[in-house]
């Protein structure tokens, strides 16, 4: 199936985008810029709105949802929306027992630890994905020639969060599983990668304009047993959105030996942290694949002149990619003054493309 004859990208909203011709590797009129964890709890109208709200319930609110989608893009001016939700929320929507705790994180009801457990888990269907059409729909009306990037977490991270219950420093049980019982984790890395691939495709199918996999965890793996336990599911998880034509982002923190790897399951565009400059990622992908990244969230409350410089630098490690998207390292840190991005925003759109 393709994209309907509305979508953004096919009737001309955002396909000429600065975000979109970036992704494809062509030359945008400024080098677009927007930040992961723009929509949240840096933002004073994000937390009046969320007030009394818990986080899952304020994903599954489409008005609430969208509204959040869209503070940062018109507080910061930054090129992309990017859709808010959280990675668990296809859990969620399938019926898992799920909660974000504060100051904890997602955590389940029962883990996921046997044949058994992955046998009983509820399988998501297209119907429980409404509220996420909904809310994907509103903010495409409202954002216009702006490109809105979907995302999901990768099946590794999901099913990491599903076997520990809850977050974990070193993620022992999840790669202990894939040695010591790999058909069962095999049964659970497709699961997560059906849940997040429908994810992604309801987002792409009611107007998002691009679609990024987060392997958040990814970093705690080595190099064959990403290749050998983890990828081929990622790869599952794109598959449900590969044909429709919209660039696909993968992006996982402490992953600089994973690049290859990550980009192979078949992606356009790889995400880059803050722990390895552009240029290099760029030589290790052997120069061919558009990149984003990679300003350090730390350097965010520096004095400005150290942060200018810093982005100057990221600009300049990027403009060796054939394409670059400006983004940070890693997530928004909460504490962020936002005059700050607006500020960042602001530099990176006034200098030259590839200056």
């Amino acid at each position: 199936m393709d994209l309907g004859a509305t979508h953004p990208l096919v009737d001309g909203r955002t396909s000429g985008s600065p975000l979109i011709r970036a992704y494809r590797g062509q030359a945008p009129h400024r080098r677009p810029v927007w930040f992961m964890r723009q929509a949240g709890r840096s933002l004073p109208e994000y937390r009046a709105l969320r007030e009394g709200t818990d986080m899952l319930q304020s994903c599954l609110i489409p008005e609430m949802a969208s509204e959040i989608t869209l503070q940062p893009v018109r507080r910061h001016d930054v090129d992309a929306g990017i859709f808010f939700s959280d990675i668990v929320i296809p859990l969620k929507l399938a019926g898992v027992d799920v909660d974000i705790v504060p100051g904890v994180g997602p955590v389940l009801g029962s883990p996921v630890r046997s044949a058994a457990d992955v046998a009983a888990l509820p399988r998501l269907t297209p119907e429980a994905l409404e509220p996420i059409r909904q809310a994907v729909s509103l903010t495409v009306e409202q954002l216009g020639s702006t490109p809105l990037v979907g995302f999901a977490g990768a099946p590794f991270t999901l099913a990491a969060y599903m076997v520990e219950g809850k977050p974990s420093r070193d993620h022992l049980g999840p790669r202990t599983m894939m040695h010591a019982d790999p058909d069962t984790w095999r049964a659970l890395t497709e699961w997560a990668a059906d849940a997040s691939g429908m994810f992604l495709r309801a987002q792409l199918e009611a107007g998002a304009s691009a679609a990024q996999l987060f392997d958040s965890w990814a970093g705690s793996l080595s190099l064959a047993d990403y290749r050998d336990h983890v990828a081929p599911a990622s790869r599952r998880a794109l598959d449900h959105v590969r044909g429709l034509g919209a660039p696909l982002i993968h992006f996982g923190t402490g992953t600089s030996e994973l690049l290859v790897a990550m980009h192979d399951v078949g992606v356009d565009v790889i995400g880059v942290d803050y722990r390895l400059p552009l240029d290099e990622a760029n030589r290790r992908l052997g120069g061919t694949v558009p990149l984003q990244g990679n300003i350090d969230p730390a350097l965010l409350p520096a004095p400005w002149p150290v942060l200018e410089q810093h982005v100057r630098e990221v600009l300049a490690a990027g403009a060796a990619a054939p394409g670059h998207v400006v983004n940070l390292g890693h997530g928004v840190p909460p504490g962020t003054d936002p005059d700050v991005l607006t500020r960042v925003v602001e530099l990176i759109h006034s200098l030259e493309p590839w200056e």
